[in-house]
């Protein structure tokens, strides 16, 4: 009944009504009460399969002069058109069934005196009333579990018909069967349904990573900080959503100034909001890593720029040895300190500092450093959601360079400024955002998409709304 709920953690969703978590989270999910409106026909179709599997006991007896034996007790049809999904503040969901229907039948063999008799019969169970109530919790791995689940089920009445030649005759024993039969279909209702939540969703819940590697140096922890937050127009999660490689002391220092996000409308089915420290902390490990460096040859440098740095540092060369006058140019770039994400209204942007190494390249020897230079860029980064991935597209906003050694030949470095950030946007962005296209995986399984983005930017972090479109049903997403 409540597997729906597997579909939001086979990952990765908060609002003005959150409780202050341990720590600040990295990613925050709010489940609307609209994204349940359109849940409830996908968890009525599985719980109608749950029921329809519900097996009975063949049931035995005598009654005056006849002496009956029911078998092949089938559920063929439900009719659980008052149906309700809704969000029970403080405590989890609830699903509830109201004056619905079921229709089973059965195979009679009935002795009555020397008469004996064999056939089908049909009832219908009327006035079929199930409350469902599940406790959602934060187990101590930090994922999201069914703690408890009080369940409610009654029948107010059933009736049978029988068929055959005496059909008739059996009608006042229709009353009795019918007594027993809705006894043990009501005692059978609320185990199936305990069973399909405690111990299915429950154990698939188990089967979804914590932590997930996405590459060789960085991991994610998708733990929740704390238990769910529900009230009656949402389902509210706080996700920790950062890298599992990055050092906990290191950790603790990004977090001293990360902003806990907060939303604050309804509108879409899902949110997704992601702090500074969603995207710090991954940056974070890609620089430890030491990947923030690349070269530039001379065969990836234009003409004119090749040219200007020859001139830029003729007179160094020529003092240096003027064998190098002639060698090829190449720049090394290292970033020097982890990249800082600043999320603001406007947008995002992220700024980097790096230190750019001017080397000369001769023919058959080793690299000569020239200069050393220090460059501060920043970059505008746009936030998109497609095919279930969160995706950003960087373009170079500010570019400035200086010196290392002197103010005097930071002046000298004035020509360079803007052909260098020509030669950023034109040979090293595109090449970060090939890298950066692939986008993270947002949790959803198979079967369900995003639909009807928006992107809204706060201070401090992103939320993302979006609709919700089933392309499977409940039951096939969750055999796979």
């Amino acid at each position: 009944m409540t597997s729906w709920l597997v579909s939001f953690f086979v990952l990765l969703s908060l609002g003005s009504s959150i409780s202050a978590a341990v720590e600040p989270a990295g990613c925050k999910i709010r489940i609307t009460d609209k994204g349940l409106e359109m849940l409830k026909a996908e968890t009525l179709k599985f719980v109608e399969e749950e029921l329809s599997n519900i097996s009975m006991p063949e049931m035995k007896g005598d009654e005056g002069r006849f002496q009956y034996t029911i078998t092949d007790v089938k559920i063929i049809e439900l009719n659980l058109t008052h149906a309700d999904l809704s969000f029970v503040p403080d405590v989890g969901l609830m699903f509830d069934v109201q004056n619905s229907s079921i229709t089973l039948s059965f195979q009679r063999k009935i002795l009555y005196w020397f008469f004996y008799d064999t056939g089908n019969i049909n009832a219908s169970a009327e006035g079929v009333n199930i409350n469902t109530i599940l406790n959602l919790v934060r187990d101590d791995e930090g994922r999201l579990k069914i703690s408890n689940i009080t369940c409610d089920a009654n029948i107010h009445r059933m009736r049978a018909k029988f068929s055959g030649t005496l059909g008739r005759v059996y009608d006042f024993l229709a009353s009795f069967l019918t007594t027993g039969m809705r006894f043990i279909l009501n005692q059978q209702i609320c185990p199936a349904l305990d069973h399909a939540a405690l111990v299915h969703v429950n154990s698939m819940l188990e089967t979804i990573p914590v932590k997930t590697e996405v590459d060789d140096y960085i991991g994610i922890d998708y733990s929740l900080v704390d238990h769910p937050v529900l009230t009656s127009r949402s389902l509210d999660m706080h996700f920790r959503v950062r890298d599992t490689l990055t050092p906990s002391a290191d950790v603790t220092s990004l977090m001293t100034t990360a902003v806990d996000p907060i939303i604050s409308t309804y509108d879409r089915m899902v949110y997704f909001a992601l702090s500074e420290l969603f995207f710090d902390s991954g940056m974070f490990a890609y620089y430890r890593a030491g990947i923030f460096q690349m070269d530039i040859n001379h065969e990836r440098m234009s003409k004119d720029m090749e040219m200007l740095l020859r001139t830029t540092y003729f007179g160094t060369m020529m003092m240096m040895n003027p064998a190098l006058v002639d060698a090829p140019f190449a720049l090394h770039i290292t970033v020097n300190s982890p990249p800082k994400t600043t999320i603001k209204t406007s947008g995002a942007t992220v700024a980097v500092r790096a230190i750019v190494k001017v080397m000369v390249v001769p023919p058959g020897q080793a690299p000569v450093q020239l200069s050393s230079m220090t460059m501060e860029t920043k970059f505008n980064a746009k936030v998109s959601v497609k095919e279930k991935r969160l995706s950003v597209h960087a373009d170079l906003r500010r570019f400035k360079i200086f010196s290392n050694q002197s103010a005097l030949e930071s002046l000298a470095l004035i020509p360079l400024q803007a052909p260098l950030k020509t030669m950023l946007q034109m040979s090293v962005v595109p090449l970060i955002n090939n890298w950066t296209k692939r986008g993270i995986q947002i949790p959803l399984a198979d079967g369900m998409e995003l639909v009807e983005e928006v992107v809204e930017y706060h201070n401090g972090f992103i939320v993302i709304g979006a609709n919700l479109h089933f392309s499977k049903g409940l039951r096939d997403m969750i055999s796979q």
